[in-house]
């Protein structure tokens, strides 16, 4: 497991995420947080083979409910490929890990398993947020009291209602 910089920042919900270069790290760094990558080199086996080191270490260290997903990096160099993507599939289903493919090189599916394991930890987040709420006042929840919510898209919509109301 590692950290590094500088690294790629991206900005999810108003929250800054930073994402870098490999470097070793204490269990201190692992305190707080919410999710993880675990990235090996698709044409490398023996990185691949280190990915159950890394989980046991991230697992010892991490909250219980750490969302991880394993990548495997490098899917543009096919032909030099050494772990097959079943195996990898394989090993994420077993450990109960998302799993994806990307090629850094050409971008792809890199911005894609960004946002799903940032969409899987929002859900999580939310879910413990609404859990507590409810424990907080007995069941009656107070969340949402009070709060209009717009569908995306329904805005104009809402807008509409309530000129058209009032031009007659």
């Amino acid at each position: 497991m590692g950290y590094g910089w500088p690294g790629k920042v991206l900005l999810y919900s108003s929250k800054r995420i930073i994402f870098g270069r490999y470097r070793a790290v204490t269990s201190a760094y692992y305190r707080g947080a919410v999710g993880a990558m675990l990235v090996y080199d698709m044409t490398k086996r023996q990185s691949f083979d280190h990915v159950t080191r890394w989980l046991d270490e991230l697992r010892g260290h991490a909250d219980k409910n750490i969302v991880i997903m394993l990548i495997g990096n490098k899917s543009d160099l096919s032909t030099l490929r050494t772990v097959p993507t079943e195996d990898a599939k394989e090993f994420a289903q077993s450990e109960n890990l998302f799993f994806m493919e990307t090629s850094a090189l050409e971008a792809t599916n890199v911005e894609n398993a960004f946002l799903t394991i940032l969409t899987e930890i929002y859900r999580i987040i939310s879910k413990k947020t609404l859990v507590a709420n409810e424990a907080e006042t007995a069941g009656h929840s107070t969340l949402l009291k009070g709060t209009k919510i717009i569908v995306p898209g329904q805005e104009k919509r809402a807008n509409e209602k309530k000129s058209a109301c009032c031009m007659s």
